[in-house]
């Protein structure tokens, strides 16, 4: 039995349109194709057994394995050492190409002999849709092409493959400067030959290609500050979940990595949510990406245009927009290391998250005053939208991390239903825009003052998770980020305070590491528990940041913190949602918002150190 790599072993690669994730033993075990959001083809972290794998690894018992990526790009290196020879893997997808082109849509593995002689083995198992769907093997004088229903993909070698069932084999010797070329690539449903292998000239050209394509895509990055190597890299991660064609951001490119091992916390992260929105603009148009924040915010735009009949939006959409998510278990496969159900599909699209209307109108605050005036057909969806969070700002709901155990009158809810009047106001004021300013203004304070008598607990001397709880909530760090209130009003020190204590003394925060609720404490109707949320550990440092401006020793805090979070990012300086109690990850992989966090902490904190200096 394959066994199971921990999430934080794995490399990803991409192409703006998929993703495939590359575990440090060099197996594929995550590939979805043609889309972020379509079924797998190779699904092995989700099933070591069914769900299919690409492996190329070296035929030794003592190996060391090490991953890199090609400097400034997302091309990775796997190498294999071992006393009696170095060897490696190169992987990417092709990026800049037009749809004719040659290499469109292809996952190139170049396998590469450096030093003395190394025998390699392949193995390539697919599991079409998510190992439901049988498929036939044809063998070819290139190679195999690997046929079923919906989708037929063809692994284009000079090297001789051998079938097993439903996948291929190969041994291969790689002596020093020596190399193999493997393309996995669609094919014509009817074709029964992969075409010419691809020579290692035209390797080599789309290598040099990709290179200078995310090379000279980074060089955009405005961000030179004390990070800038840990920013650029999550630049790079979050360039990859993009999805060109309509400019959507996906959470994550993997679904039901569980954020407890053997639990049932387990997502499909494959979307884009509204929530998402405020943080991508303000991350990607901080480090100089206007064209991605645009093309995000063309995206936006077109869901305000499709509003549903009540007045409101959804709050998570697929990344062409469609509006249908069905969730639904996967029951044939295990799950993470037996961490079932699998979930695609997610069902929180009918939940009602009021937080969402604040991120959605302070992202196109953000992108009207960096990016470019927002035109008066979105402002008249906008004023609708407003005018709905006026009638309904005071209903309870879901909340920002979509319990499944009933509405509440959520702290953070209420946070942004003002930060959405507000930044409806200022847009309002910023281009002469006609607006009710008397009843936004009237309902923004009400919202205002509704918050400290209500969101505010004299006993916990702190902002509470929702009206009469006494359980804290990380996500009532983002007041002084959305500017509710000033970073030193002795209420938000209090709550930094509070959530700064360890879990046993009440508090949120475990080495650095901030979870965003206790579940024991706030019901959330999910069994079982979950890891510290790196999002939250990065907000934190923000509001440290900001309260540092004028106190040095919560700027001090505020670096530690920060420097202790850059070591649970993985090898390659990638974060998972969550980071468990023995520093593994868990959750999906890599995620959004987690390195849109980052990129904020860092040029905040940057900055602040700066000015102090």
């Amino acid at each position: 039995m394959k066994p199971y790599q921990p999430i934080e072993n794995y490399g990803v690669i991409g192409n703006m349109r998929t993703t495939a994730l590359i575990g440090l033993n060099g197996s594929i075990d995550w590939f979805c194709y043609p889309k972020h959001d379509s079924p797998s083809v190779f699904a092995a972290v989700l099933d070591n057994q069914k769900g299919g794998y690409f492996r190329i690894y070296p035929c030794l018992d003592e190996v060391n394995h090490k991953q890199f990526y090609w400097p400034e790009t997302n091309v990775l290196v796997t190498r294999f050492l071992a006393d009696c020879g170095l060897g490696e893997t190169v992987d990417f997808m092709p990026v800049g190409l037009e749809d004719d082109q040659e290499g469109y849509h292809w996952l190139i593995r170049q396998v590469r002999g450096i030093r003395c002689s190394l025998k390699f083995r392949l193995e390539c198992y697919p599991a079409f849709n998510y190992a439901r769907d049988r498929h036939e093997v044809i063998l070819t004088d290139n190679g195999a092409i690997f046929r079923s229903k919906e989708l037929s993909l063809a692994l284009v070698t000079a090297v001789p493959l051998q079938q097993d069932g439903g996948g291929v084999w190969a041994e291969f010797t790689l002596e020093a400067d020596e190399n193999q070329v493997f393309v996995l690539r669609e094919m014509e449903s009817e074709c029964n030959d992969c075409g010419l292998p691809l020579p290692g000239e035209a390797a080599t050209g789309l290598f040099e290609q990709t290179v200078k394509y995310w090379r000279d895509w980074i060089s955009q990055c405005v961000y030179k500050g004390r990070w800038r190597e840990v920013v650029e890299r999550s630049a790079l991660a979050l360039k990859l979940m993009t999805y060109e064609p309509t400019g959507a951001i996906i959470a994550a490119p993997t679904c039901s990595l569980p954020e407890a091992i053997g639990g049932e916390r387990n997502w499909d992260y494959r979307f884009t949510w509204i929530r998402d929105a405020a943080f991508t603009l303000y991350g990607l148009l901080r480090i100089g990406f206007t064209q991605e924040a645009a093309q995000f915010m063309d995206w936006i735009t077109a869901r305000c245009h499709e509003i549903d009949p009540n007045g409101t939006l959804q709050t998570v959409y697929s990344i062409d927009g469609e509006h249908k998510l069905k969730e639904e278990n996967l029951d044939h496969l295990e799950g993470y290391r037996g961490s079932a159900p699998v979930h695609i599909g997610n069902s929180a699209m009918g939940q009602l998250q009021l937080d969402i209307y604040g991120e959605l109108l302070d992202s196109v605050y953000l992108f009207n005053k960096y990016g470019a005036p927002i035109s008066y057909d979105l402002w008249q969806k906008l004023r609708q939208l407003l005018n709905w969070v006026c009638d309904n700002w005071q209903r309870p709901d879901e909340g920002i991390w979509e319990p499944r155990g009933g509405r509440q009158q959520f702290v953070y809810s209420k946070l942004m239903c003002w930060v959405a009047l507000d930044r409806g106001l200022r847009l309002a004021e910023k281009r002469s825009f006609p607006a009710y300013r008397d009843r936004w203004v009237k309902v923004r304070d009400e919202i205002y003052e509704e918050i400290m008598e209500k969101g505010w607990s004299e006993e916990r001397q702190a902002f509470v998770q929702h009206y009469d709880s006494d359980a804290l909530d990380a996500s009532n760090l983002i007041m002084p980020l959305v500017f509710f209130m000033s970073p030193n009003d002795p209420r938000m020190l209090k709550t930094l305070e509070a959530i700064q204590m360890s879990p046993a003394k009440g508090g949120l925060v475990s080495s650095s590491l901030v979870y965003r609720y206790d579940p024991q404490k706030a019901k959330d109707g999910l069994a079982g528990k979950e890891g510290t949320f790196n999002l939250c550990s990065f907000w934190l440092v923000e509001a440290l940041t900001r309260a540092g401006r004028t106190n040095s020793d919560k700027l001090n805090e505020a670096r530690l913190m920060f420097e202790e979070m850059l070591s649970y990012a993985n090898h390659l300086g990638l974060y998972a949602e969550e980071t468990g109690s023995s520093g593994e990850a868990l959750g999906n992989f890599p995620q959004a918002f987690t390195h849109l966090s980052l990129i904020s902490a860092a040029w905040n904190l940057n900055e602040a150190i700066e000015k102090s200096s």
